[in-house]
């Protein structure tokens, strides 16, 4: 199926957190439908056919709003998501790299992998890990140089992300709740 008319970047947002969620493409079809239907469609420039976001998934965006940009060459499309937006399973296709190889290595669980291995020994290792990074960043800003404190807090973010995906969590819900209580202030 060729797109009816030019596509379009869809630019696709959160519209309680404001968290991009995606970018996708839309022809007059797509953008029609999604009008009409009030959940997103797109145009898969890969398979050449219009799709409805969550069709197979069943993590739907519900479009709250669409404008238009300045020239007309691109939307954005304000939603409330019902679920992960990404096919990953990630809130946002925008996550971070760390998190994307955290989460990759939660889900194929290679062997020799040290995400992994920690995921295979429980909720516990990762909570012990998770415990030692912590007290070593705290030591580290507390008399360490610069470097120390960075390679440090590194271990600590990545051991967040390791302990997130042993819960089955995603970092965009920490970072909803920081802004939440930003939001109380």
């Amino acid at each position: 199926m060729t797109p009816v008319g030019e596509l379009r970047a869809a630019i696709v947002q959160d519209a309680e957190s404001d968290r991009v969620l995606m970018l996708a493409w839309m022809d007059d079809e797509a953008e029609r439908l999604t009008r009409e239907t009030g959940e997103a469609h797109f145009y898969s420039r890969s398979r050449q056919t219009i799709w409805r976001k969550g069709e197979t998934s069943g993590n739907t965006l519900v479009v709250e709003e669409i404008r238009d940009d300045c020239d007309g060459d691109a939307l954005l499309l304000r939603v409330s998501p019902k679920g992960p937006a990404c096919h990953t399973g990630s809130l946002s296709c925008f996550a971070p790299w760390l998190w994307r190889r955290v989460r990759e290595r939660a889900e194929t669980m290679p062997e020799g992998s040290y995400v992994a291995g920690l995921l295979r020994d429980g909720r516990g290792a990762s909570a012990q890990k998770l415990g030692e990074e912590g007290v070593e960043a705290a030591l580290a800003v507390a008399s360490e140089d610069d470097r120390r404190v960075i390679e440090e807090v590194a271990d600590l973010w990545f051991h967040s992300y390791v302990a997130l995906a042993s819960r089955g969590l995603d970092p965009a819900a920490v970072e909803e709740e920081l802004a939440r209580r930003a939001r109380e202030r």
